[in-house]
């Protein structure tokens, strides 16, 4: 089994500033164990797993002892994660969590990197 990992700083422009998180794009969910030792491993803030639904994604963050409901750095991380490496095409990322639905837009591009998305 391979689990891609993007580590994403959120919130700036800069290597190694702002807020960090995991994200792990699957295809279909893993076992909540495995998904709370990957977690662990990357031993960051939140570490956040989605996979794709039919109306946008299903979303999960996990820290490294336990999940929670919601996260809007790891929001965030995911949807610039969509948009820039998996090369979504729609200008909308429709998620589903655990504490219900977040939207995210793409917007025009802001100095302060994660400003071009709105959730």
């Amino acid at each position: 089994m391979q689990v891609n990992i993007y580590q994403v700083d959120a919130f700036t422009t800069k290597v190694f500033k702002g807020n960090p998180a995991a994200v792990c794009p699957l295809n279909a969910w893993l076992s909540d164990g495995l998904l709370q030792q990957i977690a662990e491993e990357n031993n960051l803030s939140e570490t956040a797993f989605f996979v794709p639904t039919e109306k946008g994604f299903h979303l999960r963050w996990f820290t490294p002892v336990e999940e929670v409901d919601l996260c809007g750095h790891g929001a965030l991380a995911n949807a610039f994660v969509i948009f820039n490496h998996l090369q979504y095409a729609k200008s909308e990322i429709s998620f589903t969590t655990f504490s219900g639905e977040l939207i995210v837009k793409k917007r025009s591009w802001s100095a302060n990197g994660f400003s071009k998305y709105r959730a």
